[in-house]
């Protein structure tokens, strides 16, 4: 019930602050010609990464178990129709994303190692001299990106492993967090560039063989967009009526593009861009971030599952990911159960290395140089990883829901506080 309430709250404040920027910013989520023009842009210092490799490390935490498992949750609880409230809370939120980014930047501060750190916490600290509520959201990153993201991350990896194999969860949690701490012992600049490598072919390989099964079943593809116009304002009983069908929707759409929660905005404020122009570039860059997310992945995510026989399927305990399962197996034979692993195993892997970076990036917050704290924060990530593997999929979708809404809640507030602060050229 009180997850419902958060989110019937983010959801409402998203929609009238995604308006509101649209207009103010000139439709600027529309100018798609713009974001790609900005992807030549190559520039970066001796501190810094390139704006693409931040695009990159930002797609690693939106390209993650919320673009397939987080689709398929959709779909489970609010319908068909949920996709087509994703679609518009990605559409209003990529305005959200390129002011989050502009922000972002604009406040960002450097560690003691001379890396840029930014996003929500610090442009609320000194862009509102807020910094009690800037500690509380720094806080809430923490929890729910440490605890949360990739707990369900590694949970899920888990599930999908084991609709292959039936073996021991924790031995897999054990086998990951191996994995995870030899990147992350590189600091930022090898999680970004790790992801730099890692993302684009993961999100290739995804496509191509989601396009293979569209086109395989491209007669259905049309009556689908019809059913998802349809369904998303049909007032039949899915989880609450409509409103059910358009908060789930919109929540799914957040958890997976990250539009509105401010996530986005750590990771591209590792970015050190000077001028005005160079960081209105970034903002276009993360914009097209979030229509590669929503578009294309959650967009072949749902077709894959709609074009398969899983409608009338139950589950218990469930991920998600037993739903895409059990389509791509439809579509595949064998191979789509191993093609899943290989997907999820990378896009949650990813993901969790982004996790990560957005908590050492909050603890830095409070921490000028939290060379201990790190540790702590490092042991607490492959505790979550292990956790995660062994933990109930419903309690730790339950805890990642809450938290993102009330993160969405804090972020909103402060954006449109700054509003004044965003121009365009």
């Amino acid at each position: 019930m009180l997850n419902r309430i958060v989110w019937l709250c983010a959801s409402s404040l998203i929609i009238m602050s995604g308006v509101y920027f649209t207009f103010k910013l000139k439709f600027i989520q529309f100018r798609i010609i713009k974001m790609f023009k900005s992807l030549k842009s190559n520039k970066k210092d001796k501190e810094g990464v390139t704006p693409i490799e931040s695009l990159m490390m930002v797609l690693a935490g939106r390209i993650g178990v919320g673009s397939i498992a987080g689709v398929a949750l959709s779909i489970y609880y609010g319908g068909i129709g949920s996709i087509f409230w994703m679609w518009v809370s990605s559409i209003l939120g990529a305005s959200l994303t390129f002011v989050e980014t502009i922000l972002g930047m604009k406040y960002q501060k450097k560690d003691t190692n001379k890396i840029s750190k930014g996003g929500p916490s610090y442009y609320i600290k000194f862009g509102l001299n807020n910094k009690i509520l800037g500690g509380i959201y720094a806080v809430i990153i923490i929890i729910s990106d440490i605890f949360g993201f990739i707990s369900i991350q590694t949970n899920t990896i888990v599930h999908s492993f084991q609709g292959i194999i039936n073996v021991n969860s924790l031995m897999l949690g054990l086998i990951i967090s191996i994995f995870v701490i030899i990147i992350i012992s590189g600091g930022a600049k090898r999680i970004a560039h790790f992801a730099s490598k890692i993302v684009p072919l993961m999100t290739i390989f995804y496509l191509i063989v989601s396009l293979f099964i569209i086109i395989c079943n491209i007669n259905i593809v049309p009556n689908i967009f019809i059913q998802i116009f349809k369904s998303a304002f049909e007032f039949k009983s899915i989880s609450g009526g409509i409103l059910g069908t358009v908060v789930i929707g919109i929540q799914r759409g957040i958890f997976s593009s990250e539009a509105g929660i401010g996530t986005g905005a750590i990771a591209s404020s590792i970015s050190t861009l000077k001028t005005e122009k160079e960081k209105q570039s970034q903002g276009y860059i993360q914009m097209l971030g979030i229509y590669i997310t929503t578009f294309l992945i959650c967009t072949s995510t749902a077709l894959i599952i709609m074009t398969s026989n899983t409608s009338s399927i139950n589950y218990t305990n469930f991920n998600g990911i037993e739903l895409i399962q059990q389509a791509l197996t439809y579509h595949l034979g064998n191979f789509g159960n191993i093609f899943i692993f290989i997907i999820i195993f990378l896009f949650a892997f990813t993901t969790i290395l982004s996790s990560y970076y957005n908590g050492e990036s909050s603890l830095k917050y409070f921490i000028d140089k939290p060379n201990k704290t790190l540790k702590i924060l490092k042991i607490s990530t492959l505790l979550s990883i292990i956790l995660g593997s062994i933990t109930s999929s419903k309690i730790i979708w339950g805890l990642v829901d809450s938290l993102v809404g009330v993160l969405a809640i804090i972020n909103i507030y402060s954006i449109m506080k700054l509003k004044n602060e965003i121009k365009i050229d």
